[in-house]
């Protein structure tokens, strides 16, 4: 159940309340201020916002929408309707989707922290050859937020902002490459490093790494729309980016001819998982409330898709080649 409260000057509540007729609602008088309260079940919340944002004109400062969730509502009326209500898939507000994801654009220092201590906790697992310290270096990396980010903004047509998490994305990566590179190069001046069984698993091509990437990027955009933290939904996520990117890092210093098959191997990690995230915000039809907003999004998205397909279908096609 979810509480709306529309603020809404004198001169527009009979608007407001024409797409709540056959509804239930209350109205109040504050200082001119209409507050219309309305109670309605969660599977009917995206539609009714959508009406009452048809009929709300929010280029007024008194103007706007409040949504809550109240912990509890006793009514007979409310219990009626959430019986009667036709059952569907709850759809997140679009609302709500870009608050989750206004933090993935913007580099700051506990990103690169925890993304940086996930590389070196990798990174002496593999030299160690210790799968266990590998799997828990995953549960420290933001890593899946900024590609969430991307493809949630790329649905909604704010290009800038998908740009924004890409490089974010890119810079955390980068970071971790280089740390990783600088760690081994200093280890290895006083202890000698060799290639351990766990580096080299990560140094064998194979396309269906890439196919389980698009997997894993759909099903973590699935959780994170749902609400499911990053700590949980990005745990399997980093494990297909961080240690291949720190054993990247690695063979700089140990082996360099082995290189273009560990950023091979990273690309096709990085590329499919933002696939499978475009798929599902496109299968969850995340898109703006506006239609002219939603034919500039449709051709931002179309145009992110069609990149997405040839670069993958491109590491795919080397993969399999280098894999051969």
């Amino acid at each position: 159940m979810k509480k709306i409260v529309v603020h809404v000057r004198e001169d527009g509540h009979e608007k407001v309340e024409e797409v709540l007729e056959g509804l239930h609602y209350t109205v109040s008088l504050v200082q001119n201020i209409y507050e219309i309260t309305i109670y309605t079940p969660d599977e009917n919340l995206d539609e009714l916002i959508e009406k009452i944002q048809g009929a709300l004109d929010l280029r007024y400062n008194e103007n706007m929408i409040e949504v809550s969730k109240p912990e509890f509502v006793i009514s007979s009326l409310l219990k009626r309707a959430e019986k009667t209500v036709e059952k569907k898939e709850e759809k997140t507000p679009v609302e709500k989707l870009l608050d989750t994801v206004k933090g993935y654009g913007e580099l700051d220092l506990e990103k690169l922290a925890l993304t940086s201590i996930a590389g070196l906790v990798a990174l002496s697992g593999l030299l160690l050859d210790n799968p266990t310290i590998i799997i828990g270096a995953m549960l420290l990396s933001p890593i899946m937020g900024p590609i969430y980010g991307f493809s949630v903004y790329a649905a909604l047509g704010k290009i800038e902002n998908a740009l924004r998490c890409l490089g974010v994305l890119a810079a955390l990566l980068l970071g971790v490459f280089i740390l990783s590179a600088v760690a081994s190069f200093l280890i290895n001046l006083v202890v000698p490093l060799t290639m351990t069984d766990e580096i080299a698993t990560r140094l064998v091509l194979n396309p269906i790494y890439s196919l389980m990437a698009v997997f894993l990027g759909f099903a973590a955009a699935v959780a994170f729309s749902k609400g499911t933290t990053e700590v949980i939904a990005g745990v399997a996520i980093a494990a297909a980016i961080i240690p291949p990117t720190v054993v990247a890092g690695i063979v700089l210093v140990l082996d360099p001819t082995v290189l273009p098959s560990a950023v091979v191997l990273v690309a096709g990690q990085i590329v499919g998982l933002i696939a499978g995230a475009l798929v599902a915000v496109v299968l969850m039809k995340i898109e703006p409330r506006a239609p002219k907003d939603r034919a500039v999004a449709r051709r931002y998205r179309i145009r992110s898709i069609v990149t997405i397909i040839i670069l993958f279908t491109l590491l795919l096609w080397l993969t399999t080649l280098m894999w051969m």
